[in-house]
């Protein structure tokens, strides 16, 4: 038998090979979007069957029994795919209700904070937001403005640094202490001559962040611009999420900035009552 006729007769077992090495280095970028796409696909079928097993996944996706199960064991190994021991077959894992748990609480808190932002918004007159923690960024998911900031910019779905800004300076003090070490590791970058980029000057800041209740800045992530920020907890009292009031220094001046701040910590307090802090 030719060498053509038996890579015929192998079908699925040629495509399988479209994930070796070998072939890998030559396709790049293409061959990890297939496996991207093939991983995905795994998710959806243990989604909508509940469980399956390697030869059923295999067939789903028209590929060898042995890419499916390397696509399996890279899904087990991040907690996305657990096996039952007693029949072989794989469901959903634990990571994938970490990741819908994320998902949901940003959903949750969005919707929860659309009364207490606009009765807020509309109490000061400017710009209020809710952002939580992406990465070493802040990210601005619920936004509402007041009457005095129909001019204002939009922050909505903005990445903000977590050392300039009010509500990054709230979840970088309920940060983890390792993990907030690790970040005032790095060099910070300066935006005006207002930042804080020194890590221990930041760190006494943000000692007094978690000792009020709330954060401010004033012409750190731009000049003009002041901020307070108080944190939202879940259920379990973990920091979630921060929600802020923003506008220009002249109207959050000193006299008025700290009154607004305590006003925030109110909110913030409302929010997680919401999130089911404290029952």
């Amino acid at each position: 038998m030719s060498r053509t006729q038996k890579r015929a007769d192998r079908g699925d077992e040629t495509r399988a090979d479209d994930d070796s090495p070998e072939r890998g280095r030559g396709r790049g970028a293409a061959g990890s979007v297939q496996s991207v796409d093939r991983a995905v696909s795994v998710l959806e079928i243990l989604a909508r069957h509940g469980e399956a097993g390697v030869t059923e996944i295999a067939g789903e996706l028209d590929v060898h029994k042995s890419t499916a199960f390397r696509l399996l064991g890279v899904l087990e190994n991040r907690g996305l795919v657990s096996q039952a021991s007693d029949r072989g077959k794989y469901f959903l894992g634990a990571g994938v209700l970490r990741l819908a748990g994320a998902a949901a609480v940003r959903l949750d808190i969005s919707q929860e904070g659309v009364p207490v932002c606009r009765e807020v918004a509309d109490e000061l007159g400017e710009t209020v937001n809710i952002a939580v923690l992406d990465d070493d960024a802040a990210v601005n998911v619920m936004q509402a403005r007041g009457a005095a900031s129909v001019t204002a910019q939009n922050w909505l779905g903005r990445r903000t640094p977590l050392h300039a800004t009010s509500s990054g300076k709230v979840l970088l003090a309920h940060m983890p202490p390792t993990l907030r070490e690790g970040f005032l590791a790095r060099p910070l970058p300066r935006f005006t001559e207002r930042t804080v980029t020194g890590a221990a000057l930041l760190r006494t800041e943000l000692e007094s962040v978690l000792a009020r209740g709330y954060a401010v800045t004033t012409d750190e992530l731009e000049l003009g611009l002041a901020a307070a920020a108080a944190p939202i907890r879940a259920h379990d009292g973990k920091v979630i999420a921060a929600i802020s009031v923003s506008g220009p220094v002249y109207r959050l001046g000193p006299e008025r900035l700290p009154v607004v701040a305590k006003r925030m910590a109110a909110a913030g307090e409302e929010l997680s009552r919401r999130m089911g802090y404290g029952f």
